[in-house]
């Protein structure tokens, strides 16, 4: 049996537990408008229409959150190219759940940018101008993935998971800089995130009983490969730098509040259903985790215990283990 029909034959399988979490998503979640979390009375027109031209005096976010809304809203904006490589990963036909679903994230994900553009440019917080140009720079580049739909599945639960967490602190950290209207738009597009993170975390768990070998090495992939999607963002590595330094999201979060928790339940390192490849990619991710990633997070954190009280962002439990 070549691999894509083995690709094809687990999709086909999933497709019962991708309808069964379409329902449960569309029951738990609630529709919400953009509009409603834009602050239009504070607005004014740009020099164009006789009002006056951004300047950087009229935002009230520091640099670390600029820095964060600036990379969450262009990651958000490149939703046409996750769209199309969503679609060709899990298969596109109109009668099947997978489509459903795919349909349903893009409309839901479509609002994220509408709100956060908005917001922005209204509250005069980041240059629109730049904004604008970083948007057509990042939208026409050519996105692609080849994951397998194994891959893709680990990767989005975890890349879901991390953008909840981006989207609440760079809230946080805006409200610590004056804006707590943002904190309320963040909350809001992070609880979205939450929702898709448990849609593709209930499909991984329902892949380890399809195919336990093939899903562990997907998860051992992408967990020692993870990249987030927005690298290739205009000036990525200053935004980052400035994100990671102001504890928005750095390799503690990922690794503490991320990683583990999602390894934790989907029970990776205690797993006895792999064999063959899959036990020997068990071994490898479990001494990467162990030996490389988790300690590298806990000296970090130690790091932030040095310089102030505790790191910002991340949970007291996790730093009182440290």
């Amino acid at each position: 049996m070549t691999a894509e029909k083995d690709t094809a034959w687990i999709l086909k399988e999933l497709e019962p537990v991708v309808e069964e979490r379409l329902n449960w998503h569309l029951d738990k979640t609630s529709n919400w408008s953009p509009h409603d979390y834009v602050p239009w009375s504070v607005g004014h027109n740009f020099y164009a229409l006789g009002g006056e031209d951004w300047e950087p005096t009229q935002s009230k976010l520091g640099e670390a959150a600029m820095s964060a809304m600036y990379v969450n809203l262009l990651t958000e904006d490149n939703l046409p190219s996750y769209h199309r490589v969503i679609a060709k990963t899990f298969g596109y036909d109109e009668d099947n759940p997978w489509t459903a679903w795919v349909n349903r994230w893009t409309a839901e994900e479509g609002r994220h940018s509408i709100a956060m553009r908005d917001f922005l440019v209204v509250t005069r917080a980041i240059d629109p101008v730049i904004l604008e140009q970083a948007r057509i720079d990042q939208v026409t580049q050519h996105f692609d993935s080849d994951k397998s739909p194994l891959e893709a599945m680990a990767y989005v639960t975890m890349q879901e998971l991390a953008t909840r967490i981006a989207h609440r602190n760079t809230g946080l950290e805006s409200e610590k800089d004056g804006e707590p209207l943002a904190n309320n738009l963040l909350k809001r597009i992070a609880l979205d995130e939450n929702y898709h993170m448990i849609f593709y975390r209930e499909l991984v768990k329902a892949a380890f009983e399809v195919a336990p070998n093939d899903m562990m090495q997907a998860v051992a992939k992408e967990v020692m490969n993870f990249q987030m999607p927005g690298t290739t963002i205009r000036e990525f590595g200053r935004h980052a730098v400035t994100i990671a330094n102001a504890g928005i999201y750095d390799v503690p979060l990922h690794a503490l509040e991320v990683v583990k928790p999602t390894m934790k339940l989907w029970n990776i390192e205690k797993r006895t259903d792999v064999n063959g490849k899959g036990a020997e990619v068990q071994e490898k991710l479990g001494r990467f985790l162990n030996n490389k990633l988790y300690p590298l997070a806990t000296n970090l954190v130690s790091g932030w215990k040095s310089k102030s009280d505790q790191h910002p962002y991340l949970p007291l439990s996790e730093q009182r283990d440290i």
